[in-house]
């Protein structure tokens, strides 16, 4: 399943992040915007419990967070999304997925992984950019090896075969994505994307 933020402030964001000429500094604060906003979707339906609570006033019930979180970036253009992530959550545990694209085939390979508890958790997946699919099969299938079954995967932008792949592979896991674009590049790059996330979120 897919789920496109439709919201102003995403559509605001998304405009100036594929804008060339918007600097470091500004692209940062606008990723933080969008991660915060997927975020919020992707944990709509996060199990809660009810508690007892005194008010000054009375005693009365009300919804805690009933469901652990963990959030798993693919490196390294995922870390951006994490802080969003732990703003909202501070109890958030964190893991790590390090994959890479060979230049020349275009297939990933995992170069790192480490991961908390996944068992019983609601799982994010973030990576700025769902391309071509396989970095983001690749770390599912590494997710559900550890436990996991509650997952959803955050983008920033997606492309339709990266898309289409992951719900081939995995037709349990929704992805949350800021816009899908139209189609890969035959460097297999998103169009009209926005670049390279990772050098354009730290400038290099």
């Amino acid at each position: 399943m897919l789920h496109v933020i439709d919201h102003p402030l995403a559509h605001h964001a998304i405009t100036h992040l594929r804008d060339r000429t918007t600097k470091p500094a500004t692209f940062r604060v606008l990723s933080h915007h969008i991660s915060t906003l997927l975020t919020l979707e992707a944990t709509r339906d996060l199990g809660t419990r009810t508690i007892s609570v005194e008010t000054p006033l009375e005693t009365t019930t009300g919804q805690v967070l009933g469901q652990p979180l963990v959030v798993v970036p693919i490196l390294r253009a995922g870390l951006s999304m994490v802080e969003p992530v732990a703003n909202l959550f501070p109890d958030v545990s964190v893991g790590y997925i390090g994959i890479e694209r060979d230049p020349v085939t275009h297939f990933a390979r995992s170069y790192y992984c480490k991961l908390p508890p996944l068992a019983g958790a609601r799982v994010l997946l973030v990576d700025p950019m769902l391309a071509s699919g396989g970095s983001a099969v690749m770390a599912l299938d590494v997710i559900k090896q550890n436990g996991a079954t509650d997952i959803r995967m955050l983008n920033v932008v997606a492309a339709p075969e990266g898309v289409e792949a992951v719900h081939a592979a995995h037709p349990d896991v929704t992805v949350f994505a800021g816009a899908l674009d139209r189609c890969l590049n035959a460097s297999k790059y998103i169009l009209p994307g926005l670049g390279d996330f990772g050098d354009r979120l730290y400038g290099t």
